[in-house]
């Protein structure tokens, strides 16, 4: 079996695997449940746990009401190791972290390349993070599940949205975007970006650019 090993633990969250089980089960506990919330999407911060996995947790807890319908997590998040034209995906078998190995959807991942805009790159998901922060939540809130991990680098809004659409799915399919929104703002100026950033998405206003 091909994996893809952890490449961030020890660094962006822990490597014992108890310990890291504890800060989870912490951080989530704190965040609490929301049961009114059936989230389809979620957009989740990928920065080390210590920075933004409360702010995760906050997100993840909304998927404990549904965590057993979920089946299969389609996960995309920006490249920051390798130049990348377009959107990789991985030729493994598996993503590996403390908790475990997560199965890659090789019937998705297989849609996924025959998109315009999509490539093979096991080298663009070898040292990324921002896919990887975000498995040991997953793990713990849904247990089982098959992933499909996209690592999008230089490319459109358009063509990125043209995968997500193939990759939809039904009830039994999240979408998971990890990202940062912004980067080196006060907290005042970091709450005004991002507000106003929330409101747009809301408002499926398609001329965001980063």
């Amino acid at each position: 079996m091909k994996i893809r090993a952890a490449a961030v633990a020890g660094a962006f969250y822990e490597a014992d695997q108890d310990f890291l089980r504890q800060h989870l089960t912490s951080m989530l506990a704190v965040a609490g449940g929301c049961s009114e919330i059936r989230p389809k999407v979620l957009i989740v911060p990928h920065a080390g746990y210590i920075y933004s996995g409360a702010v995760a947790a906050q997100a993840y807890t909304t998927l404990i009401a549904v965590a057993a319908d979920i089946a299969r997590v389609v996960l995309f998040g920006p490249a920051h190791r390798v130049p990348l034209e377009g959107m990789a995906v991985p030729d493994v078998d598996a993503f590996v972290t403390p908790l475990g190995a997560v199965p890659l959807d090789r019937e998705f991942i297989q849609a996924a390349c025959a998109l315009p805009g999509v490539c093979i790159s096991n080298e663009a998901h070898r040292l990324e993070h921002s896919l990887e922060v975000q498995l040991p939540f997953l793990q713990t809130v849904l247990g089982e599940f098959t992933l499909v991990p996209v690592v999008v680098g230089h490319c459109d809004g358009l063509t990125v949205a043209a995968v997500m659409d193939a990759l939809w799915g039904g009830p039994e399919t999240l979408l998971v975007v990890s990202t940062d929104l912004s980067h080196f703002n006060s907290y005042e100026d970091a709450c005004a970006l991002d507000t106003r950033t929330c409101t747009r998405l809301l408002q499926r206003d398609s001329s965001l650019n980063g």
